[in-house]
């Protein structure tokens, strides 16, 4: 309804594997190669993505591989080969910061990033990577990739003219969600806060089409296609000076996004945390990244560079969570 079908499915979803397909102890942990924290998060994070990792492990994109120089998915598939396959109990990432440049152009060598906006430039790389070599490709099979069919979704954002009532729908696509978390206490009512309608006036009035003026309208953006794992921020940063807001924000081991889609109606759509991202340090603009993941085992592990110790879920439930990630 109002999306246009892609001409073409460039991963069949049939073919992605919600379970892990072997059972193991953890992998390895990552060696700090300089202030690399908030890449090592990451890479653990989507290593202990099952889906992702099954696909990795199967080797499936480097067969079939033919790009010449930078390609984030063989980067990737080397990754999590190494950490997942290999007896060391310490692995350094050197090509993923070997091509940081590559992967976004803020990032560099021996200086600090943030862990969020790695995370972004990673996936928007891998999904780079499976698009090159498909040329003219439109829209919307570009959200057909394997990377689309395990991270992405649909946000429907309606806007609704206060005047004459006349309703406007719109879809776009994400791979992760940023939910303000200044007034929320929790991860659900961040997420019923992201769903509530808002009302666009003053400097953001649209215009309407059947009114013809600028009016006074209500916009509410719900999710309207779930993804296979749900990925979100928890935003941190109170401004641009890098005050951070600090406080303990609950979430769930098991969450339903059934109450913030468009159609509420319906089975609940539940989702198990196995990863999430914490920052530690007093403001946005220094500080330290690790990570909690739950390996194939069934087992949590907190993974902080090089070390990688068990854990239980109470201790994961009790985090300054900054990115969380939930499975179907």
């Amino acid at each position: 309804e109002g999306m246009a079908l892609p001409q073409r499915i460039l991963f069949p979803p049939e073919e992605i594997c919600m379970d892990w397909q072997q059972r193991q102890r953890p992998g390895a942990g990552l060696c700090n190669l300089g202030s690399t924290c908030y890449i090592n998060v990451i890479l653990q994070c989507l290593t202990y993505t099952p889906p992702l990792a099954n696909y990795l492990l199967s080797r499936d994109h480097s067969q079939l591989c033919h790009r010449q120089g930078f390609c984030m998915m063989c980067i990737m598939e080397a990754h999590v080969r190494k950490v997942l396959r290999s007896s060391a109990n310490v692995i350094w990432p050197r090509a993923v910061v070997r091509d940081l440049k590559f992967i976004g152009e803020e990032f560099e060598p021996d200086m600090a990033g943030d862990a969020y906006e790695f995370l972004r430039c990673a996936l928007e790389a891998m999904q780079r990577a499976c698009l090159s070599g498909s040329s003219d490709v439109d829209i919307s099979s570009q959200t057909t990739t394997i990377i689309h069919q395990i991270f992405g979704g649909f946000l429907k954002s309606r806007v609704t003219c206060l005047r004459c009532q006349a309703v406007s729908d719109s879809y776009k696509a994400f791979l992760h969600v940023l939910l303000d978390i200044k007034a929320p206490s929790s991860l659900t009512k961040a997420l019923e806060n992201f769903v509530t309608p808002k009302n666009l006036d003053g400097k953001y009035c649209l215009k309407c089409s059947k009114c013809e003026k600028k009016v006074t309208a209500s916009k509410r953006v719900t999710v309207h296609h779930v993804p296979k794992v749900f990925t979100v921020c928890l935003e941190r940063a109170a401004d641009h000076t890098g005050r951070k807001i600090s406080k303990i924000v609950e979430y769930p081991e098991y969450l339903d996004l059934r109450p913030y889609m468009s159609d509420t109606a319906g089975e609940p759509l539940l989702y198990s945390l196995y990863a999430l991202v914490v920052h530690s340090g007093d403001t946005c603009l220094d500080g330290h990244f690790f990570c909690y993941t739950k390996a194939s085992n069934g087992q949590w592990y907190k993974m902080d560079d090089e070390s990688v110790d068990n854990c239980g879920i109470h201790a994961v439930l009790r985090q300054q969570a900054y990115l969380l990630f939930y499975a179907r």
